[in-house]
């Protein structure tokens, strides 16, 4: 069965593995291999459907790093979490079409999860259209991650139809190159304030006339905290509230820092929805 079929029967779980020591809220704790297989075996055993790995922080203001601390980051605990469990299935979380071909070619990755969308390598759509087995998330943002928070990035006439055309635009080049294994996320806290995050949450099965699969990764972002007056690590209450919301709204994989309580999300969701 592959991904889009597993959808379509529940929606899914990506567990969040950073090796990078400058992630938002959980930078620093898996960069050896005792946190990494234990951090991995912890989501794993929660539940989680996909384990998303990142080594280049897409927090707000982020620094950039080379392409070759990147994989120097990631190939390591690829291979060392293959070696205790061989059946993952990864998603990568990177902008850079090189990194994207090395992991699938190298480690079979199933998902690469690019953050721009295609806008921060100009090679990546032609790049994961040569790589049959993948999968792509388009993600909506502008500017960079050190950037995207500036004043010209985060202006909209209408934040909801500016990422369904940026959905439009960016499909239709995919599908010129023959690709349509895409899955959509309008990237919350990525060049969006507060208020546009929640008014894409609101407009989000708006986004379900691409028919295609639809990923909210809102975990513990400041578009909780900032709400609520508490830091990160007081959010995961809020965190289930808005992946329940976004369930109802026609999301198909809820990217998680607590793969149990999304697991447990889904299920609650599932029974009300029979």
């Amino acid at each position: 069965m592959d991904l889009f079929q597993q959808i379509k029967k529940k929606p899914l779980v990506m567990g969040i593995l950073n090796v990078t020591p400058d992630s938002f809220f959980d930078g620093g704790k898996y960069i050896d291999e005792t946190t990494i297989l234990t951090r991995t075996e912890q989501i794993l055993n929660e539940g989680a459907d996909i384990i998303d790995i990142g080594g280049y922080s897409s927090r707000p203001s982020a620094e950039d790093v080379s392409e070759e601390e990147e994989i120097s980051r990631l190939s390591p605990a690829i291979e060392l979490i293959l070696n205790r469990f061989p059946n993952v299935i990864f998603s990568v979380d990177t902008f850079r079409a090189n990194v994207a071909k090395k992991m699938v070619n190298d480690y079979n990755v199933s998902i690469i999860n690019d953050i721009s969308g295609g806008t921060l390598d100009k090679n990546m759509f032609a790049t994961i259209a040569t790589l049959n087995n993948a999968y792509y998330v388009l993600t909506h943002m502008r500017g960079t991650p050190k950037t995207m928070l500036q004043q010209e990035n985060v202006t909209y006439n209408n934040v909801t139809e500016s990422v369904f055309q940026f959905f439009r635009q960016k499909i239709e080049e995919l599908n010129m190159l023959c690709f349509n294994k895409i899955i959509l996320d309008p990237g919350f806290g990525f060049a969006k304030t507060t208020e546009q995050n929640y008014e894409l949450l609101k407009n989000l099965s708006k986004f379900c006339t691409f028919e295609k699969p639809i990923l909210a990764g809102m975990s513990r972002k400041t578009m909780l905290w900032k709400t609520l007056g508490c830091e990160p690590k007081d959010c995961l209450n809020a965190t289930t509230v808005v992946n329940t919301m976004a369930l109802i709204n026609g999301t198909g994989i809820l990217r998680v820092h607590d793969v149990k309580e999304a697991v447990e999300c889904i299920k609650i969701f599932e029974m009300y929805k029979k």
